[in-house]
């Protein structure tokens, strides 16, 4: 029984598919409310129309997901936004919203879920970090932290919610999604990244989506606080 943030596309979407597919009820969330109803009838999952920023509207979508769902045993938090500029072009307003997509609404999602997965008697929530946030990208300062910020809420977070909650994050390189694909038709600019990746290619949402969906199962039941 899981929520998915930003599951209309990208990773959020590959992995609410792949989790219906493992057998899951799955209600996605996202801003896009179009395509977050088309995302759901493609998978057989429902959508609600909510924007991470939002404390009490999360809060309102959560309560109304467990109610669909029967109760609330899984949470991923994937929504995200990124935008690619020096660290002196990020203007004021570019910087709050990465911030808040990127790390507060994760930890909006938390708060709102927290409670409904304990009640449900226990379970697990992945939230979808950055391998900018471990090693942060030149022209993505404001993301990079903003990614940092979730391990490390991620990490204090399995502490707080153990045993009942375990809490992980995964933190993907380079991966072909919508929001990464400006990306792939600037020549030559990625290609330093694709040669000092030892499979030699870029990733797929795919392939994010199996590791998400190993954290979410029972096969990971003893682990928690890790950023994969």
């Amino acid at each position: 029984r899981a929520v998915v943030t930003g599951g209309a596309s990208g990773i959020g979407l590959a992995t609410a598919k792949r989790l219906t597919e493992e057998g899951a009820r799955v209600v996605i969330f996202d801003s896009d409310g179009e395509k977050a109803e088309s995302a759901a009838r493609e998978i057989g999952a429902r959508a609600w129309t909510v924007d991470v920023r939002d404390l009490v509207a999360m809060k309102k979508a959560m309560l109304a997901a467990a109610e669909w769902l029967r109760g609330l045993d899984t949470l991923v938090n994937n929504a995200g936004v990124g935008n690619f500029a020096p660290l002196e072009g990020h203007d004021a307003e570019t910087w709050e919203k990465l911030i808040a997509v990127n790390l507060t609404g994760t930890y909006h999602g938390i708060l709102a879920a927290a409670p409904l997965i304990r009640k449900a008697g226990g379970g697990a929530i992945v939230n979808n970090s950055s391998g900018s946030g471990v090693r942060p990208t030149r022209g993505e300062l404001p993301y990079s932290a903003a990614k940092a910020g979730v391990i490390a809420l991620t990490q204090g977070a399995a502490q707080e919610y153990g045993p009942d909650i375990r809490v992980n994050c995964v933190s993907p390189g380079l991966i072909r999604t919508p929001m990464s694909e400006s990306l792939f038709h600037l020549p030559g600019i990625l290609d330093p990244v694709v040669a000092s990746t030892p499979l030699g290619r870029t990733g797929t949402a795919e392939e994010v989506a199996e590791i998400i969906v190993f954290l979410c199962s029972e096969r990971t039941r003893f682990v928690t606080g890790q950023n994969w």
